[in-house]
């Protein structure tokens, strides 16, 4: 995947004395401009092109798009130059004397008198200019790498200084294989996706480091603040938490919100408002049917149009009838072949939880390496809000989900490359609904959704061992069902999931179509089958738009080839496309192809494609 596909570097000088009309065809895809490194060249070519009052005569919207970009990379070139003189700020001159002095008590650290001369030059306070001085320092001495990036336009400042933080725990000689890790994948990345992956890598060379950061965080700096908010109003706000705790009341303000919503009572609202209207009802002691009594009885007309703040409308999609988007909460049903071994595995008898007062209940979402669980390897699990989670939180997040008679389980098993292959839900095995009490305070029980990925290698280890009983409090996940010569391709059979405690789940899983589509899950309507759609879901893991972070499951089913244009409901020509996503898609010149099962090509009406895999899990 290539966001910004175009290869340069620094210093390029195409096109001298160029007419306008040349100038500016330089910087559509494929052109000289366009293909530039940052440079006083490439910013000289980008101010001609402007004009007079800045309106770009001539250039159309593929020139617009490269100029965009170009300006971008001169922005990280210009931040990169700064940086590079606050360096040389640093160093000693000639005779071996600093150019300003430095601290002692810091290795390679530099004295206030430096943060002082920097906070006069830019009008800043000298916090902040310490703060700028030390990215300058790890850009230059520490992660040369991203500096580098920074410079070539790859980077913006901001993302640099989102590496910089995540590593800064890191010893020397992790930070270096850190940042080898990240560097090839950096390019095209949003801030959200720059933080996860480094994140990931940090926690690839220094598990440890992460869980000693966020024991340290706990102890030391748990607090609650109150702040005034730019807008006049005031914040509250919780820090430092410990992750199950503050994930299981995440968990309770979105179910308390979901019950006002669906009570009708509070017409106009938009859902942030009513997250926080339960965040304050929950602290204060409010009663669900207290607020909705109130809100019922001071009722007024909602105002007309879409809600303001609502990133993803629901409504109709435009240009066809593309299917409406599952709700993300809902159970799956799987709709089992009449053939499989064990039909269907009836979930427990369980009451509706109290804290949201009837209301559906929330899930957090935890991925989690089955290698972690075992403790065979210290692998990073992963969590949609807190994102790439340290192997000991891990595992304790895993932990307080046993602990919750509302956690739903399932399996993900994936290739040497992290793609999904096959997938499983785990469910109570039939006439088994007497739940064990896994070991643990009730009180820390984590209602989640937690997906449990095993890589093929260790899933066939798992497969060659004898079994043997399960101490409680331990994980375990043998075979049930041996594959058979009758098996399809890619089919795993059925296997036992054991839950501390010992509570038992089977697991049958189904092939993630992929590398491949063998087109057995395909459906002759337009509504794919529940299977279907948690497989492509499963493999897509977020919307396919490069960009783009919502979740699969909040996400629409959508057809690459429309349904009424020929296209068939299946894996190789359906992807997970967040509503907004779904309908720019569908806007005149803008096209999506899917070159095999799981790699989405997006071409925009200016003819830039840009390609969109699979989701690679950690297992």
């Amino acid at each position: 995947m290539d966001w910004q596909a175009d290869d340069s570097r620094p210093g390029g000088e195409p096109g001298q004395g160029d007419g306008l009309p040349e100038l500016i065809a330089g910087f559509e895809r494929g052109g000289a401009w366009g293909a530039a490194g940052p440079s006083a060249a490439l910013a000289a070519a980008l101010e001609a092109a402007a004009g007079p009052e800045d309106l770009y005569e001539g250039a159309g919207p593929d020139a617009l798009v490269g100029i965009v970009r170009q300006w971008a990379a001169i922005e990280s070139w210009a931040a990169a130059g700064l940086l590079a003189a606050l360096r040389t700020m640093m160093r000693e001159d000639g005779a071996g004397n600093p150019l300003l002095r430095r601290r002692l008590d810091l290795p390679d650290g530099w004295d206030d008198s430096l943060n002082y001369e920097i906070a006069g030059a830019l009008a800043m306070g000298p916090v902040s200019a310490g703060n700028l001085a030390g990215l300058a320092w790890a850009l230059g001495m520490r992660l040369p790498g991203i500096g580098r990036l920074l410079a070539d336009g790859t980077l913006t400042r901001a993302k640099a200084k989102l590496v910089v933080q995540v590593f800064e725990p890191l010893e020397e000689d992790e930070a270096t294989r850190a940042e080898a890790l990240i560097l090839p994948e950096l390019a095209g990345k949003t801030y959200f996706q720059v933080e996860r992956l480094a994140w990931r890598a940090a926690l690839a060379v220094a598990p440890d480091v992460a869980e000693r950061r966020r024991s340290k965080a706990e102890r030391e700096r748990a607090r609650v603040t109150v702040f005034r908010e730019e807008s006049g109003a005031v914040g509250l706000s919780g820090r430092d938490l410990p992750a199950a705790d503050a994930l299981s009341g995440h968990a309770n303000v979105l179910a308390r919100a979901g019950l006002y919503a669906k009570s009708g009572a509070f017409g106009g609202q938009t859902i942030s408002s009513l997250q926080a209207l339960a965040y304050l009802d929950l602290l204060n002691g409010v009663t669900a049917a207290d607020r909705i009594a109130f809100a019922s009885g001071t009722a007024s007309e909602p105002p007309d149009g879409p809600e303001p703040d609502d990133p993803e409308p629901h409504g109709p999609a435009p240009h066809g009838p593309e299917p409406d988007s599952p709700q993300p909460d809902d159970p799956e049903s799987d709709d089992p072949a009449p053939d499989d071994p064990e039909p269907d595995y009836p979930a427990p008898d369980e009451p509706e939880p109290s804290s949201s007062g009837g209301a559906e209940q929330a899930l957090a979402e935890v991925t989690v390496p089955l290698a972690t669980l075992h403790r065979c390897a210290e692998r990073a699990g992963e969590n949609r809000l807190l994102g790439p989670l340290d192997p000991a939180i891990t595992r304790d997040l895993a932990a307080a989900a046993a602990r919750s008679p509302y956690s739903r389980w399932e399996v993900t098993i994936v290739d040497d490359h992290g793609y999904a292959v096959g997938h499983g839900v785990a469910r109570p095995r039939r006439g088994r609904r007497q739940r064990p009490q896994p070991p643990g305070p009730t009180c820390c029980a984590l209602p989640a959704r937690v997906n449990i990925t095993v890589s093929e290698a260790l899933l066939s280890k798992l497969a060659a061992q004898p079994r043997s009983g399960t101490p409680p409090g331990d994980w375990a996940f043998a075979p049930r069902q041996a594959r058979t010569g009758d098996d399809a391709p890619g089919e795993y059979g059925t296997w036992e999931l054991t839950l501390p405690g010992g509570w038992e789940l089977a697991v049958r899983f189904d092939a993630v179509p992929t590398h491949a589509c063998d087109h057995r899950y395909r459906a002759s309507t337009y509504q794919p089958g529940d299977r279907l759609r948690r497989l492509v879901q499963v493999r897509d893991h977020e919307c396919t738009f490069p960009t783009c972070s919502r979740p699969a499951r909040e996400s629409d089913f959508e057809h690459a080839v429309p349904y009424d244009k020929g296209g068939q409901t299946d894996a190789c020509n359906a992807g997970a496309r967040s509503r907004r996503c779904h309908q720019v898609k569908q806007m005149p010149g803008w096209t999506v192809a899917q070159p095999k099962p799981g790699w989405h090509l997006w071409t925009t009406p200016t003819g830039r494609s840009y390609v969109q895999e699979p989701w690679r899990y950690i297992a």
